[in-house]
């Protein structure tokens, strides 16, 4: 399995990006780096991970990168989730 070896949450604080609350960057094993993996909060209140994406020009969003299996895909959340409650509270 890939390891994460670093973590970057960049904290949005303006109100005009709505459910938008961060964005991730990681690297993987020290050399390959993955940007804007987005933080929001659903309408649960709850946060989730939404992958990197671009909009087709049929106006559908798909995922450029994304995990092939559950388990990298919960490993990453838990991980993303950790490490921006890490700076929210700094940031407070």
């Amino acid at each position: 399995m890939l390891n994460i070896t670093e973590t970057r949450i960049r904290m949005v604080k303006t109100e005009s990006e709505g459910k938008l609350k961060g964005v991730a960057s990681i690297t993987i094993d020290n050399c390959f780096v993955i940007h804007d993996l987005k933080i929001i909060e659903g309408g649960d209140g709850g946060l989730f991970v939404a992958m990197p994406s671009k909009k087709t020009p049929m106006g559908e969003y798909r995922d450029i990168v994304h995990p092939t299996n559950n388990e990298m895909r919960d490993k990453l959340k838990a991980l993303i989730l950790s490490e921006f409650e890490k700076a929210k509270e700094a940031n407070t």
